[in-house]
């Protein structure tokens, strides 16, 4: 008779989870912007007007925070190796205004064009300035990168801003 109890057990379907149990089941992985989690939520079959209650009610309690989802992707996307410019346009696409997306920015600690630079001195090794070929081959991966113009000169010159082309 156990047995059979304990087969019935591992059969049944785990409860049906309330959409603030679905949201706070995404928080608890990684941060979200309010975007995305709604997108989510309303993907995975929950009505429109419950996202919102859910979403607003994690907001109210400090579970979701716009600001908190920003702050964690600028340090992210920096410490992997890409750029403002980048980092600026994928903000925006989860739903923050500029002034979100410029506060996030600003916590951001470090020098953009030193980042660049430690970027090609990992992938590229040293830089010699006179091999243009090389040159455009690390501005091209900067630019994808989503570094600005002045940090891609900087970092493709490799420390030679100086250099006038003369031998």
């Amino acid at each position: 008779m156990a047995d059979e109890d304990a087969r019935n057990l591992r059969r049944r379907k785990p409860a049906e989870q309330t959409p603030l149990q679905r949201a706070l089941g995404l928080l608890t992985r990684r941060e979200h912007s309010r975007r995305e989690l709604s997108r989510k939520l309303t993907s995975r079959g929950v009505e429109a007007a419950d996202v919102r209650s859910a979403v607003d009610r994690l907001e109210a309690e400090g579970w979701q925070s716009d600001t908190r989802f920003a702050e964690a992707l600028v340090r992210s996307r920096a410490s992997g190796g890409y750029g403002p410019l980048r980092i600026r346009a994928e903000l925006s696409t989860h739903g923050l205004d500029r002034e979100a997306v410029e506060a996030a920015m600003a916590t951001f600690d470090g020098d953009w064009t030193e980042t660049a630079r430690d970027l090609v001195r990992r992938r590229f090794g040293p830089v010699d300035p006179a091999d243009i070929a090389q040159r455009r081959k690390i501005a091209d991966f900067l630019i994808r990168r989503g570094f600005d113009g002045a940090s891609v000169r900087a970092a493709s010159l490799g420390g030679a801003e100086d250099w006038d082309g003369a031998a």
